[in-house]
């Protein structure tokens, strides 16, 4: 009782709860991570974490439970690792808030907060994280919620290779953006909620100018894949390793036509053509929307960094030319989590906008190129990889 007292009144010094408004109650909610985050050094050269935390407002007669902010904290109890007020949190959480309105976790419903925290330079990866939140409901009552506590795994990310021979790719729907069709997708299939794609990278070949397609388009509806820069590109294997899934001879879509819904939420739905590695023990690498009939290893294939696996295409669910990646802990697509991982080496080139990649608004420039050593790209970077 004398704890909930003080979290309250820390919370109206802090600005979180107008004096009026603080109560004495621990919020009825179940919250938990699901999936422990795994530190990772990013492009920035900074490390992060990337999870989710749901938050579910089990009684049918509790109303409305509103967050009012969200804060995190490692080993330091005072100072949080992260905070955010309730306009931030609105943009980091499912379901999306209309515009303008705050997060309500409505009786009986649960929100999902994607978690991204950038560790300030030099401070070591925290073992524990601690979930604070103050609820407001309709009737101005507000309830903590203090704990939610979660260990941080503590292994080192996997050092891979380049999945695609050379050439200039822009880093798109990357780690960073919560509300990707990659990290944003919760996938629930036979009793478990996932997120396959977590740390998925899209991507798309550019050229000096920072565009998908050749010059000389005219038409952008109606290109064709030869016009698209990254096009029959070289995939590659990204470590050693054994070819435990693959697909070849399914059609390819017209470039920028419209998707049908997929068939369903697996590799066969999805992926169109694919390949799927396991570079080691419960660690799966998958290449997706290959070129059809380009496939160069099946199932059981032992393979070596560097090796061809197959060519970048549009197959699956696929508006455009390029090569989705991931990792993931098991084989199948439903049913697995996205992990992360880092590049041996690449260049950075700076960021890019999706309308920059087709000609639309300032023109793209490169900067000054930045060598990177053991990093992830970051959502919409452009970056290089050497010929191995």
């Amino acid at each position: 009782m004398i704890r909930s007292a003080v979290a309250a009144l820390l919370l109206v010094v802090s600005g979180w709860i107008p004096s009026s408004h603080a109560q004495e109650a621990l919020a009825p909610v179940e919250a938990r991570v699901p999936f422990a985050p795994t530190a990772f050094t990013g492009s920035d050269g900074l490390e992060h974490l990337a999870y989710e935390l749901h938050i579910t407002n089990y009684y049918g007669d509790t109303g409305p439970l509103k967050p009012m902010g969200l804060k995190v904290f490692g080993e330091d109890a005072k100072n949080p690792l992260l905070a955010l007020d309730t306009n931030e949190l609105s943009q980091t959480v499912k379901p999306t808030p209309a515009e303008h309105e705050s997060v309500s976790v409505l009786p009986g419903k649960r929100a999902v907060i994607f978690v991204w925290i950038t560790l300030p330079e030099g401070m070591p990866v925290p073992h524990i994280l601690r979930h604070y939140i103050a609820f407001d409901t309709d009737k101005h009552v507000v309830s903590v919620l203090d704990g939610a506590t979660v260990q941080v795994n503590q292994e080192k990310a996997p050092v891979i290779g380049p999945p695609l021979r050379g050439g200039r790719w822009l880093a798109h729907e990357g780690p960073g953006a919560a509300q990707s069709h990659h990290w944003g997708s919760l996938v629930a299939v036979n009793g478990q909620l996932t997120i396959p794609q977590r740390y998925a990278l899209d991507l798309v070949g550019v050229d000096a100018a920072g565009h998908a397609m050749r010059p000389g388009v005219k038409d952008i509806q109606k290109s064709t894949y030869a016009d698209w820069i990254g096009y029959g590109t070289d995939v590659i294997a990204v470590a050693d390793g054994v070819v435990r899934s693959a697909r070849d001879g399914e059609d390819e879509h017209a470039p920028l036509s419209p998707q049908p819904e997929p068939a369903s939420l697996t590799a066969n739905g999805l992926f169109g053509n694919y390949v799927v590695l396991e570079i080691s023990p419960g660690i799966f690498a998958s290449y997706a929307h290959l070129q059809r009939g380009s496939l160069k290893v099946k199932a059981g294939d032992r393979v070596h960094r560097g090796q061809v696996l197959a060519h970048l295409g549009e197959s699956g669910n696929s508006a455009a030319p390029h090569l989705h990646f991931q990792l993931s802990n098991a084989v199948t697509f439903e049913g697995s989590e996205g992990i992360p991982y880092e590049f041996d080496n690449f260049d950075l080139l700076g960021p890019e906008s999706e309308a920059q990649l087709f000609g639309q608004g300032e023109p793209w420039k490169a900067s000054a190129i930045h060598h990177r050593h053991a990093q992830m790209p970051l959502n919409d970077v452009v970056i290089q990889f050497a010929n191995p």
